[in-house]
């Protein structure tokens, strides 16, 4: 899929359901949130869960868990770039050039 395309998608999809009016600061709360959820989803890959109320599950069942929040990381960077009119392709390039710059020597 077109990051480009995405982008535009989420904004519309988040606009239809009155979730993109909130304020950025409530939005970076919800990446902070779900941040923590992908903190939760590697732990459970890599080294399980210690709650004895919870079931063992699959480790395509824990890939796709994560993958879902990487997703709602995603979403949540996507709208704040969105909200300042910022196009993912520059923050890519321009973070690409950050890091080339930085380690050039090595």
């Amino acid at each position: 899929m077109d990051i480009h395309a995405y982008q535009k998608w989420i904004s519309t999809f988040y606009k239809e359901r009155g979730w993109y009016a909130l304020d950025p600061f409530i939005r970076v709360s919800f990446l902070s949130e779900e941040t923590g959820e992908v903190a939760q989803a590697v732990r459970a890959l890599e080294i399980g869960r210690d709650r004895p109320d919870e079931e063992p599950k699959s480790p395509e069942l824990l890939k796709q868990q994560l993958t879902e929040e990487l997703g709602d990381v995603l979403d949540n960077i996507f709208i704040l770039a969105d909200k300042y009119d910022i196009q993912l392709e520059d923050i890519m390039v321009a973070h690409k050039n950050k890091l080339t710059d930085r380690f050039a020597d090595q």
